[in-house]
């Protein structure tokens, strides 16, 4: 959750520790990058052009694997990432003014990461509970039937 030009000297060297890992392997592209995901909070192009060399792949490559998964970031988010879920079952049942909640309570827009980067908010179109609607996910945390008012309430327990 840092910015590039601030990846520590202890950063890079576990980075260098993951590739040399899985150096010289087939199929390993995903695993490296969610690897190094996890040690730096997002994968920006330094860092992914780091990974091209040492496994000597293009960085076209890297680049094209990191912006087609989803799960995988170019920009930091927060310690824990809040989805709200915007389908049409959540939605009717009030997600719209969940989400407006979240956005006032914590400062930050969607897309956004919180100040003190301990949250980052998402609107996402399904989560695949339409029964338990409206639902918000934190970090792999499912909510269901929630209330904005709830919601807060969950969000502070990650504090």
């Amino acid at each position: 959750m840092r910015l590039a030009e601030e990846i520590s000297r202890t950063d890079w060297e576990k980075i260098d520790q993951v590739i040399d890992k899985f150096k010289n392997k087939q199929g390993i592209l995903i695993p490296v990058l969610k690897e190094v995901q996890d040690i730096c909070g997002y994968l920006p192009k330094k860092v992914q052009h780091r990974i091209a060399q040492g496994l000597q792949l293009p960085a076209s490559q890297v680049y094209g694997v990191v912006s087609f998964y989803a799960f995988f970031t170019t920009i930091p988010r927060g310690k824990h990432v809040i989805r709200v879920c915007l389908g049409t079952a959540c939605y009717v049942r009030g997600s719209k003014q969940i989400l407006d909640n979240l956005q006032r309570e914590l400062h930050v827009e969607v897309g956004g990461i919180t100040q003190d980067r301990k949250f980052s908010l998402e609107a996402v179109r399904c989560l695949g509970a339409c029964g338990l609607a409206p639902v918000i996910v934190v970090g792999n945390d499912t909510y269901g039937m929630i209330t904005p008012g709830k919601a807060i309430e969950i969000v502070s327990s990650y504090r």
